[in-house]
């Protein structure tokens, strides 16, 4: 470089802010204060972080730039900054967010859109696939699109019904479906493997990979054996027969065990059926594999599903995510 280069370069290097690390890194600040040069000062060279270094060191191997100029000139007027490193932000679920059932951990959806914002999220889209009816058994169906800052799209479905909400919810189906929707969507956004609390069919209840029956409430051993030490109360006798005939028709009638009616269980609806596919595709599980599932779990081809057992279906499928 010629002393008039040199000149002219220490001039602009005179205005620019020198900072220094604990470890004895230099770093220089642009001359728009929006960048910070990183500059190496030792027995093997100096370096700079910067495009024009990178340009002209190649060659002039005694290249300086400004921001090289600006430590040289800084340090020995000791018009050094002090600066320490600033730990990255990394996104992170917030504990009490998390809730244990059972000894197993679940995430609130509060928890899961704080998480997604802390990532970059740019908006959620909820589309109705089906509206719950009578028809369909009040079967609610959604499927919500999360898309981050960059242009990154995650879309799964949620579904609500009667039989897989809890009571103080199941007047809002639909609302339900959404938000279960969206939770399944940022979960794969956020990559959190925990289901959402939102998604289980009872908030006191734990669903396991595969749907279990509910079982009936039983009484307790002591209430049996009260019951069976209490003796039923005889019909009072009488000698009128309109008395006696009155009585025999006021006695509940009891039918013999195994003679009570199946109750019969509407069919799979399509909406029903397109959720299943489309989360058997998202899973990698073929349609040979889905039919196998099906015949496994309830003893029938998957056309032949009723609509409870598709929408125990669908939970299985969104737990295996």
């Amino acid at each position: 470089m010629t002393a008039k280069e040199i000149q002219k370069r220490n001039q602009k290097a005179d205005h620019l802010r020198v900072l220094q690390t604990d470890d004895g890194q230099y770093f220089v600040e642009s001359g728009e204060g929006k960048i910070l040069y990183n500059v190496s000062i030792n027995d093997e060279g100096n370096t700079c972080s910067c495009g024009d270094f990178a340009k002209n060191f190649k060659r002039d191997p005694s290249f300086r730039c400004k921001h090289i100029l600006a430590v040289f000139n800084a340090v020995p007027k000791k018009d050094v900054e002090n600066a320490m490193f600033l730990e990255k932000h990394v996104p992170r679920l917030d504990e009490r967010w998390i809730t244990k059932i059972e000894g197993k951990e679940f995430v609130k959806y509060p928890g899961l859109l704080d998480l997604a914002h802390q990532h970059g999220i740019s908006s959620i889209e909820v589309d109705i696939v089906q509206m719950p009816t009578a028809e369909n058994g009040d079967f609610a169906v959604c499927r919500a699109t999360v898309m981050s800052k960059i242009g990154e799209t995650y879309t799964d479905i949620g579904d609500a019904n009667p039989a897989n909400c809890s009571s103080k919810v199941a007047k809002h189906l639909l609302r339900m479906a959404s938000t279960r929707s969206i939770a399944r969507a940022l979960r794969s956004y956020t990559n959190v493997g925990m289901t959402a609390l939102e998604e289980l069919a009872d908030f006191n209840d734990v669903i396991t990979e595969a749907a279990q029956p509910i079982q009936p409430k039983t009484k307790p051993k002591a209430a049996k054996k009260a019951a069976a030490r209490t003796p039923k109360k005889a019909p009072a006798k009488t000698s009128n027969p309109d008395i006696a005939a009155s009585a025999v028709e006021q006695e509940p009638k009891t039918e013999p065990k195994g003679t009570s009616a199946p109750i019969m269980q509407p069919m799979m609806s399509e909406a029903q059926k397109r959720a299943i596919y489309n989360l058997s595709r998202r899973r990698g599980i073929s349609v040979e594999e889905l039919e196998q599932m099906t015949a496994d779990a309830y003893g029938c081809a998957l056309e032949n599903l009723s609509s409870g057992d598709a929408s125990a279906f669908i939970r299985q499928l969104q737990q295996a995510a």
